[in-house]
């Protein structure tokens, strides 16, 4: 991996390709959420999603076959929560509440590894971390209006939690993944999350009940109507095909932790993408609780780099994080 030594042309590069993965993440719930509107449920849009790259990807994953006997663990828990949860539940977030909160809330994310690494693993944390915890929690009230009695539906900010969580599985197993002699590739974790996805998913969303004519028709998208199979292809292969192969490649040029700043412009993407194509305006006190929730959720990462057991760790983007997986 090139670090701060690495050549300028390297790093610009990576760069380059970070900022790419966060604008194609960043558009995903855009896209999705008219297609919801026309009449597809948040599950089936997931589905459409996932399986669709995941075929894409086919010949990613038929190269790294031999994860299926290395690493079936990682694969799987990946699959499940790295790919069919964090999507699901951000996909039934955005459908309740506007797509900028949806990814905000997914974005305690960092907060959470936190969480795991002080009281799972027991291992100290450096004081810029948590303070970049409370920064994170204490913007997120402000997004939620919390002084309101929450300004948003109770349940699509329980389905944005829920991102949150299994975007934590994300982290920590992928974390796992990269550790040891036998280190998985991101590009093979990645195919085999969405295979085993789509599989998830399938038996979960039924499929074969979906109004296929919906992807025929055409959806609202600011006050014009797009067809909907060119909202899908973006999703598909723009949102998360090219999104996420960009996003490796980016990790694999820069620290993980420098492109994990620039991931966070994904929120921002999503945020001002909605706000002139779907006209979700956010207030004053949440759009400066947004700004206070990515530099808490900066500080989390880049506080400290990854460390030995017995060093202060920040929850640092591990090497196989390339951007939010639920954007």
């Amino acid at each position: 991996m090139h670090v701060s030594g690495a050549h300028p042309q390297q790093r610009n590069a990576g760069l380059g390709l970070a900022l790419l993965s966060a604008l194609a993440f960043g558009g995903s719930g855009v896209a999705a959420k008219p297609l919801i509107e026309a009449g597809l449920a948040p599950l089936e849009v997931t589905w459409l999603r996932v399986t669709g790259a995941a075929l894409v990807l086919l010949p990613l994953a038929w190269r790294h076959r031999r994860l299926l006997t290395r690493r079936p663990g990682l694969l799987v828990g990946f699959g499940l929560l790295a790919v069919a949860g964090v999507q699901a539940c951000y996909f039934a977030a955005l459908s309740r509440i506007p797509v900028g909160v949806a990814l905000l809330v997914e974005y305690l994310a960092p907060a959470l590894v936190l969480g795991w690494v002080r009281f799972v693993q027991r291992r100290p944390v450096s004081r810029a971390a948590a303070a970049g915890v409370v920064l994170a929690v204490g913007g997120l009230a402000c997004v939620v209006e919390v002084w309101s009695g929450l300004g948003f539906d109770p349940l699509g900010l329980l389905l944005a939690f829920g991102a949150a969580f299994c975007q934590t599985g994300y982290f920590v197993l992928s974390d796992h993944g990269s550790d040891g002699q036998d280190a998985a590739d991101p590009l093979g974790v990645i195919a085999y999350g969405l295979l085993i996805g789509a599989v998830a998913l399938t038996v979960v969303g039924r499929p074969w009940r979906m109004d296929w004519s919906v992807l025929t028709g055409r959806a609202d998208l600011a006050d014009a109507r797009v067809p909907a199979v060119l909202l899908l292809g973006w999703i598909v292969l723009a949102a998360t095909v090219v999104a996420y192969l960009t996003g490796v490649l980016s990790v694999r040029r820069l620290s993980p932790q420098v492109a994990g700043v620039v991931a966070c412009l994904e929120a921002v993407v999503a945020t001002v993408l909605a706000w002139v194509l779907l006209a979700e305006h956010l207030g004053v006190a949440q759009l400066v609780g947004g700004v206070v929730v990515l530099a808490g959720a900066l500080i989390a990462q880049t506080s400290t780099p990854k460390a030995a057991a017995a060093e202060p760790v920040a929850g640092s983007v591990p090497a196989e994080r390339e951007v939010s997986a639920g954007g």
